[in-house]
């Protein structure tokens, strides 16, 4: 059954993030690229699926459909212990209108320190994020596909970054699920 997540304040945050992050990641090659507008925050998204600890959701903001598959760490650790920051989401989007397919992103939950790059770790595969404000990508497009593969057949994705003002943050996702949520978002978005 698909059901509307407008129903909790921190769901809409979390969708307005999600969609965000899916577009900003489309400034992956900037340099050669123009930025896209940010998406309305009124679209609504829906949740066709809850797959372990990822979610399948779709959203149309302006009218270009996005799909993708989210899920929270299942531990956040800082170095220093106990810093603040906004909540951490894994994403693995596809934009049709794009043609975009199975683009990993990360929210970290605070500006990241320009420059430095952060790491995505499964199993023995390690993959370099590029990071831009609270957002991280895949640093080497051509290494995407081969990561989402990696993902689907791992247990769990960790993921170390570092703050504007130094901290250390090491989230780690459980990968349960993801496939199916990923069959659900390429089925939903072809």
């Amino acid at each position: 059954m698909t059901k509307t997540l407008w129903q909790s304040p921190a769901i809409v945050l979390l969708t307005i993030g999600a969609m965000a992050c899916c577009t900003a990641a489309y400034a992956q090659n900037q340099q050669n690229q123009k930025k896209p507008a940010k998406p309305e925050p009124t679209a609504q998204a829906l949740l066709l699926g809850q797959f372990g600890d990822w979610g399948a959701y779709k959203a149309t903001p302006a009218g270009k459909k996005i799909c993708f598959a989210l899920a929270k760490p299942t531990s956040a650790v800082t170095d220093p212990v106990g810093r603040n920051r906004d909540p951490s989401y894994a994403f693995v989007s596809t934009r049709p209108a794009e043609k975009v397919t199975n683009e990993v992103s990360m929210i970290v939950g605070y500006p990241q320190k320009p420059g430095v790059d952060a790491t995505a770790t499964i199993g023995s595969a390690s993959f370099v994020l590029y990071t831009q404000n609270d957002g991280a990508w895949v640093k080497n497009a051509a290494e995407e596909a081969e990561m989402v593969e990696t993902m689907r057949r791992g247990a769990e994705l960790v993921v170390k970054s570092v703050s504007s003002h130094g901290t250390k943050t090491t989230d780690t996702y459980s990968l349960k699920g993801l496939s199916q949520a990923l069959d659900k978002v390429a089925e939903e978005c072809k």
